[in-house]
């Protein structure tokens, strides 16, 4: 195992991406993100509306709207397995400029979907259909704006810019947030009711058509150029997976753990929170939006000096302070929610800001776990396995629990759970901060700065 101590590498990047082309390529994948966390973070805080809306009202109609949310992710691995390989063999770009139009275009005809009084069944089944698309496409979007962020960023800087990534996954849920928030005190809560919560989805239209025209602007990355034109790339898409799992079973297990830990975590602070709050400690719908809103806005802030600290002393290390900040403070912390308004933003707070030492990393630290060839698909495939099974469930195994226990600190033990199965899997983990991620062999490995050597010599 490498040391745990970012090292400068054995050889220097050459294919180092000019500035401009650099902000470029970050500001399209941020903003790629931005829109399909957009539809995260709206449908989230907009549960009770759409619930009112598009289902019959019944004793488990939250139930399903909660289900609804988690469909999305079955589709997921099946993204993963169709963009992944893709992504591989045609490059990231192209990859990444279908898949933005195709979740912007669900998140838009969502806000179009009749209500359940004028279609009946059908409207919670166009729903479910369109959360299928979306998660569809987010099983090529996010494992592909990662790995672009990644191969244009410097080694040495990886960090920073790969935060950014995460920069505009707050940013597309808070956008949300805020939006939802201004259009409830600007409409007020029965025109809300009545058709103002679609207008947040008529939003997603233009953003993925300003991030469809970025990226289409630009280059592929410079670590897949040069797998193209040394022959490094991958060829054939359908034997990929029986590749990935004989020849990177092991990064591939540690990647499991690692996201099952991070996406728990996200989707019951940020996706479920509103919910929970109103539900179980009695805030208001206002003090929800509010809640999620500050505590995001300030976590934004906090993102790319987390990057850029991951750069310093490593990315290990980033993930050692998360998970076992979390798993100490989860307890307490969700007590601390139900005093007060007040205590309920602070405590938010906190948690996030615990989290952002993981999240900040994401771009940075997965994609560096494959090499080049099957980097896309080795990413796209673990990530949305384990974020179908443990991210996408989070908010329906929480809300079951609460109500068969009465436990209203279920969320907590759950994030707990999944702080322990995070320091498992980072204990496996190779730190790469620093390490070139070029080449056909897992970055931070001897094997690895021996191709790079050989690489330099061409």
């Amino acid at each position: 195992m490498a040391s745990d101590q970012p090292t400068d590498g054995s050889a220097a990047q050459t294919h180092d991406a000019p500035p401009g082309v650099l902000r470029k390529a970050i500001t399209a994948s941020a903003l790629g993100n931005a829109t399909e966390w957009f539809d995260y973070g709206v449908f989230a805080v907009l549960v009770l509306y759409i619930e009112s809306a598009l289902f019959p009202q019944g004793e488990n109609a939250t139930g399903w709207v909660l289900a609804a949310f988690a469909v999305s992710f079955i589709a997921r691995p099946f993204g993963g397995l169709v963009w992944g390989p893709l992504g591989d063999r045609i490059g990231r770009r192209a990859v990444l400029s279908l898949t933005i139009i195709l979740m912007s275009a669900a998140t838009f005809c969502i806000g179009l979907i009749p209500s359940y009084d004028t279609i009946g069944i059908a409207a919670p089944i166009l729903l479910f259909g369109l959360r299928m698309l979306q998660g569809f496409s987010t099983g090529g979007e996010y494992g592909g704006a990662a790995t672009f962020m990644a191969e244009y960023s410097p080694d040495r800087k990886r960090g920073f810019y790969g935060s950014f990534l995460e920069f505009g996954t707050l940013g597309g849920y808070a956008l949300g947030s805020l939006i939802a928030l201004g259009l409830l005190v600007g409409l007020g809560e029965q025109t809300m009711f009545d058709w103002g919560w679609r207008l947040p989805f008529f939003l997603a239209g233009p953003m993925g058509a300003i991030g469809f025209y970025l990226r289409l602007r630009l280059e592929d990355t410079p670590v897949f150029r040069e797998a193209e034109e040394k022959g490094l790339k991958e060829e054939k898409t359908s034997t990929q997976f029986r590749d990935l799992l004989i020849g990177y079973w092991r990064p591939m297990a540690q990647l499991f753990g690692l996201v099952i830990a991070l996406n728990l975590i996200n989707y019951t602070l940020l996706a479920y929170m509103p919910t929970y709050v109103q539900q179980e400690i009695g805030l208001s719908t206002r003090e929800a939006l509010v809640m999620v809103s500050v505590g995001q806005l300030v976590m934004m802030l906090f993102i790319p000096l987390g990057g850029k600290l991951s750069d310093r002393i490593g990315r290990k290390p980033m993930w050692y302070g998360s998970l076992i900040g979390i798993f100490v403070l989860a307890i307490p912390m969700y007590m601390l929610m139900a005093v007060s308004f007040a205590w309920a933003v602070v405590a938010f707070i906190v948690l996030g800001l615990v989290y952002v030492l993981q999240l900040s990393t994401i771009s940075s630290t997965f994609p560096a776990m494959f090499p080049t060839p099957v980097r896309f698909a080795g990413f796209a495939i673990v990530y949305n396995v384990a974020t179908s099974v443990f991210g996408g469930t989070a908010l329906n195994v929480s809300d079951y629990f609460i109500g068969q226990t009465g436990d209203s600190l279920f969320p907590a033990y759950y994030m707990m759970a999944a702080c322990v199965v995070g320091l498992v899997a980072l204990y496996f983990v190779t730190e790469t901060a620093g390490k070139s991620i070029r080449g056909t062999y897992c970055p931070g490995t001897p094997e690895a700065e021996k191709e790079l050597a050989e690489l330099a010599r061409r």
